[in-house]
């Protein structure tokens, strides 16, 4: 199959790691789908910046967390052809300790990232089972690996993830589909300036600077490509040396 025929599909994009993905993927030749939750302002402008840049992009707009609604906008993005690049990126934070977290920030959480993943895997996975070739790329964090105060919500979630995506390998190996976690640790965006000033990255990260969202999403991209047809179920953890 001709590779520029290919569609991926990125949740999550319109912030700095999401975009950042967006725009390698559609730099390899794919025809990249921009999800948006609601707003489609930034979703648009995004895939208007990789048309105008020889890129292939449209815009997608569904809740992760609305199964029925995902369903019937994926079903829509299938109808001229299978999605084989998956990224499922879409996550929030509502951060709180433990014992003072409400059942609401701890459902909230999970359902965007982990149950977000299954309401958006499976209804493409037949379609790219028939195709017989796919990408399946899950965005964890170093939360997941390490832990992080006040963020048990996020830890459990993005740490489903990393099950879910081994389990999901070995499901879909023979089928040509490689199903791996990328794990970002510290990662320069409006977000972590507040949150990790600088004399607090280097205090945690080895190599004392964030990492960027191009970085991130130059391994989205290996991981999605032919050269990365043999690696499957694996957790990449990208955070400057992190222990």
């Amino acid at each position: 199959m001709n590779r520029t025929a290919r569609k991926a599909l990125v949740t999550g994009a319109t912030g700095a790691l999401g975009a950042a993905a967006c725009r390698a993927l559609a730099r390899s030749g794919l025809r990249v789908l921009v999800h948006a939750r609601r707003s489609t302002t930034q979703a648009e402008q995004l895939a208007q910046d990789i048309r105008a840049g020889g890129g292939a992009a449209d815009t997608i707009v569904f809740d992760v967390t609305d199964a029925r609604a995902c369903t019937q906008a994926l079903e829509a993005a299938l109808a001229d052809g299978p999605v084989q690049v998956l990224v499922n990126n879409a996550g929030v934070h509502a951060d709180a300790p433990l014992a003072g977290m409400s059942a609401e920030q701890w459902h909230s959480v999970l359902d965007v990232s982990l149950n977000g993943f299954f309401d958006v895997t499976r209804p493409l996975l037949l379609p790219m089972i028939s195709s017989r070739w796919g990408r399946i790329v899950n965005v964890s964090s170093v939360a997941a690996v390490l832990g992080n105060r006040g963020q048990a919500n996020y830890a459990a979630a993005k740490a489903g993830l990393h099950g879910a995506t081994r389990s999901l390998a070995l499901e879909l190996a023979p089928r040509g589909i490689t199903v791996n976690t990328v794990a970002p640790g510290i990662i320069a965006s409006p977000m972590t300036e507040k949150a990790f000033p600088p004399e607090r990255i280097a205090a945690l990260v080895p190599m004392k600077r964030a990492g960027t969202p191009e970085e991130v999403a130059a391994l989205i991209a290996f991981l999605a490509s032919e050269d990365a047809g043999y690696i499957s179920g694996q957790l990449l953890q990208i955070n400057g040396a992190m222990a």
